[in-house]
């Protein structure tokens, strides 16, 4: 291996792939390394007495998948699915959960210090949700914290 080879290498592995998509109006990602596929809207079963994002559960191949409405979670009206919406479905630690957003935009890598952090103007809840910014062109790209946008004390899916 070359010098330069290695640090090619080197320069690659600072970069993360994360898959981009709209809510609200707006981009956000999460690591693709936590997405486990992505499937179109299907309605979901409500469940009693459930936190207002929490749209119900799915059937996904047999295992019951909670779905939660990310533009309502990031406190944006809650969402009107269209046949564009799609569920992106992430595997987190102790649950697999499906995330409800209008559209998959593209599969972006950043690098670690692109990452800005969350600006001090955000409530605490904004910052717990959004690990920081990233510039991208002419438009902002939320990097959220899927594990805290995730309805812990709904329902455990073993993965």
């Amino acid at each position: 291996m070359t010098r330069e080879a290695g640090q090619q290498s080197r320069a690659e592995a600072d970069f993360g792939k994360f898959i981009a998509f709209r809510v609200g109006g707006q981009l956000y990602c999460v690591d693709i390394m936590s997405v486990r596929e992505i499937r179109g809207w299907i309605a979901a079963t409500p469940l009693p007495h459930a936190q207002t994002f929490l749209r119900g559960v799915i059937n996904l191949r047999g295992d019951v998948l909670p779905v939660v409405d990310l533009a309502c979670r990031l406190g944006f009206p809650m969402s009107e699915p269209s046949a564009r919406h799609v569920v992106v479905v992430l595997e987190l630690p102790g649950q697999v959960v499906g995330f409800l957003v209008e559209a998959v935009s593209d599969i972006i890598e950043i690098a670690p210090g692109a990452v800005q952090p969350t600006p001090e103007v955000a409530s605490a809840v904004a910052r717990d949700f959004v690990r920081g910014v990233v510039a991208s062109d002419s438009t902002m790209i939320g990097v959220l914290r899927a594990e805290k946008l995730a309805p812990n004390n709904v329902m455990k899916l073993a993965a």
